[in-house]
């Protein structure tokens, strides 16, 4: 029997609705429910440990998002037919989760917790990733886990000049702003997506929007919770020693001296070492009983230092390295810089550096995007790297990290809305990105040169992407706004957000509040700081290239796309794949075919103008083919050898029968005296066959007729010899002819006709 669940509804309006159930699957989890749009429905599950482990002075949180195939009623691609690792779409989705949750655990509570909300139904129409945090926000509700929520996500996208709150699939791919807004009843937590251009006022307008509806949300999972006997008493924990006789000394001892610190302009490295120096200074002043914790005097040495370094900043508007709060720092870029590529810059602002190094493809190339919810391809790739010598650390090379997935997702948002279509670009595109050196915003970085390689690539982009990383610290009276953050001000600030865009407006930003009572004035405050400082680094990218190249590199491969009638397509491809494999094969050319929209696209690709030309002629010609005519001379390839003659090549995809008797005025005896399968040789039309319509062929016309040669009488049309009157014959009685067995027998073997020439058959 199904047991009594506790269920609660969110009407979204225009019929649709989400409904949350918990008491009935995944019971033994620490809490679970199931969210439900349509036939969209998640399963979120949240557990933790009652302690926490030795030395852990953080929140270890997993946040894990999942999805299955079987969900969509799908086989997952590749050898094994199971899921397998988490796709860049799981892993972006999961982040959107983290993001949300984590700032609203307690500081003091480090339990390992893993929150897992699983994609079980999709209905192709509603999207999974904008209820994952619902989800998983709602696991926690119903729990016992300490938690600061309630909290949820919606999408925003403005379709057609209106704002829908988790519109449907195809409304999104039609929006020009689409966003993920998380936040609680009364703050902005986090905010991710992308735009097409649109002005900050717009995005502005639309948190305020989706705000409006998280708060619906919030109030149906304080019911939820309200209703959940487990959640009304917390759990409690003790995962801290804090010593605040301790934290006064360290505060006493270092606070001035941080502040000092922070008064004089520094680098990164020379910061680090001054700051080390305080505080071993300061430990050389305790006692061994008060240095046992060392989990609890870090904690102490990292709050004292914040709060000195935030106060020189609000007091002065002096920054770590000596820069006014609107101050960006120095930039130079170069571009061109690896010959053998296909385009490649490197933009480097301050202590952070990045090379971005782009290739050129053919559809061939594109990335196939195998995911439960759809199969597609993406023919813009931009992939981030982050090793670690880029803050100069030693660590294991290993695959790309959440971190780096999301990076690398920021900037191709970035600059996806500037990559032209066919037929101003017919490439694939790859970015592969580097940083080299790290100190605040590398990401930016990625979005820079990325702009700047597909410049020098000759990628007609149809406006250059700047990007910028701002801050915000606030004591809640007076707030200072930061452009261009250091890796430092990330730690030290209240806001960290990230804008991209062109001079015209914004396409990408990624945002994260840790501040409670945001006023949306000081938003708008911050974003045209941002703005200013976006257009500023945009200006001193364009110092270095101003537009895209004319032409792509000479070693860069050329593609051109023409359009073939529909027809068309299998005798371009040919028999098994023969016809284009030969194409290739001769012209040294790349061809790809694909129907689109009722029409044959040929997309022919080669580093040689000659290749291509010679491959397109090709092509044409077996699409478009001329018609062969009667008395007209050609050149054509000996595709096959008969005993009776050779079919040679009159046009592409055009045949004739050159008959043995019209290779030569003199006899031949065997075609292959005279000719070898593949040799080009000259000939003439000279008739078609009235009954096939197959071209008939004839050699010896173009050759001179040798003198007194005397041409032989052809036969008339339907002259047959005379047959002897057979009235004098004598019948024979049917009985008196031989039975079949008596007869002579044919060889088995042998042929029943010896003359196999189709002409005289």
């Amino acid at each position: 029997m199904r047991p009594q669940g506790i269920s609660k509804t969110i009407d979204l309006g225009d019929g649709k609705a989400i409904t949350i159930e918990t008491g009935v699957l995944a019971k033994q989890a620490d809490g679970s429910v199931t969210v439900r749009m349509g036939d969209t429905i998640l399963l979120a599950t949240v557990v933790a440990t009652k302690e926490a482990r030795e030395g852990i002075d953080f929140l270890p949180l997993q946040v894990e998002y999942r999805e299955k195939f079987s969900a969509a009623g799908r086989f997952p691609g590749g050898f094994f037919k199971r899921e397998n690792r988490p796709s860049d779409h799981e892993i972006l989705v999961s982040r959107l989760v983290d993001r949300a949750l984590r700032p609203l655990f307690p500081d003091d509570f480090h339990g390992d917790t893993q929150v897992v909300v699983t994609l079980m139904s999709h209905d192709k129409r509603n999207h999974s990733d904008s209820l994952a945090c619902l989800a998983g926000a709602a696991a926690l509700a119903v729990s016992d886990i300490p938690f600061g929520g309630p909290v949820s996500e919606v999408r925003v996208a403005r379709v057609d000049g209106k704002f829908m709150i988790n519109p449907d699939i195809a409304d999104a791919e039609r929006a020009d702003l689409d966003l993920i807004v998380a936040a609680t009843e009364s703050d902005i937590l986090m905010v991710e997506g992308e735009m097409k251009e649109v002005q900050e006022a717009d995005m502005i307008e639309a948190i305020k929007v989706a705000h409006d509806a998280i708060k619906v949300h919030c109030k149906v999972l304080n019911e939820l919770s309200a209703a959940v006997a487990k959640s009304q008493v917390k759990r409690t924990y003790n995962h801290e020693n804090n010593d605040e006789t301790v934290g006064q000394l360290i505060h006493d001892f270092c606070y001035q001296k941080y502040y000092d610190l922070a008064m004089k302009p520094s680098s990164k490295e020379e910061r680090s070492a001054n700051f080390a120096a305080v505080k071993e200074a300061c430990l050389a002043t305790l006692t061994d009983e008060q240095k046992a914790d060392k989990a609890m005097l870090g904690r102490f040495f990292k709050k004292t230092q914040k709060k000195a370094v935030r106060n020189v900043v609000l007091d002065h508007g002096i920054r770590l390295d000596g820069r006014k709060t609107t101050e960006i720092r120095p930039i130079w870029g170069e571009v061109d810089v690896m010959p053998g590529t296909h385009g490649s810059a490197i933009f480097t602002r301050g202590e952070t550096q990045a090379i971005n190094l782009v290739t050129l493809g053919s559809s061939m190339d594109e990335q196939t995007v195998d995911l439960a919810t759809k199969k597609t391809s993406e023919s813009f790739m931009l992939h981030y790297n982050f090793p670690s010598f880029s803050t100069g650390e030693v660590k294991p090379i290993r695959g790309p990290g959440r971190r780096e997935v999301g990076h690398g997702n920021l900037a191709l948002r970035a600059l996806k809305p500037m990559i032209p279509g066919l037929p101003e670009n017919p490439y694939t595109i790859r970015l592969n990105c580097d940083i080299l050196e790290s100190n605040g915003s590398s990401s930016m970085a990625t979005v820079c040169s990325g702009t700047m390689a597909l410049m020098d690539a000759g990628v007609k982009i149809k406006a250059p992407v700047s990007g910028i990383a701002m801050g915000m610290i606030s004591d809640g009276k007076r707030h200072a706004i930061l452009s261009d953050i250091l890796g430092d001000e990330d730690f030290l600030g209240d806001m960290d957000f990230k804008i991209c865009g062109t001079a015209n407006g914004i396409t990408a930003t990624q945002m994260d509040m840790k501040v409670d009572g945001l006023p949306y004035e000081v938003l708008a405050q911050a974003l045209e700081q941002a703005r200013q400082g976006r257009l500023h680094i945009l200006g001193e990218m364009l110092k270095v290239i101003d537009k895209p190249r004319d032409d792509y590199k000479p070693h860069a491969p050329r593609i051109i796309t023409i359009e073939i009638p529909k027809e068309s397509i299998g005798a371009v491809i040919g028999p098994g794949g023969r016809v284009i494999q030969e194409i290739q094969a001769e012209t040294g050319a790349h061809i790809s075919i694909d129907e689109v929209d009722g029409r044959g696209v040929v997309e022919i690709m080669s580093e040689n103008k000659a290749s291509i030309d010679a491959a397109l002629a090709r092509v044409n010609a077996i699409a478009n083919p001329p018609q062969a005519e009667v008395g007209a001379t050609y050149k054509g390839k000996v595709k096959t050898i008969m005993p009776y003659g050779a079919f040679v090549e009159v046009l592409p995809g055009t045949d004739g029968l050159l008959h043995v008797s019209e290779l030569d005025w003199k006899r031949i005896e065997r075609v292959e005296d005279v000719l070898k399968e593949g040799e080009v040789i000259e000939f003439q039309v000279v008739g078609k066959d009235p009954r096939t319509g197959k071209l008939k062929l004839s050699r010896r016309v173009l050759l001179p007729k040798p003198e007194g040669y005397v041409e032989r009488e052809p036969a008339m049309e339907g002259d047959r010899r005379e047959r002897r009157d057979r009235g004098d014959r004598p019948r024979r009685d049917r009985d008196d002819r031989p039975r079949r067995d008596d007869r002579p027998r044919r060889d088995h073997d042998g042929p029943r006709n010896e003359n196999t020439d189709p002409a005289q058959n």
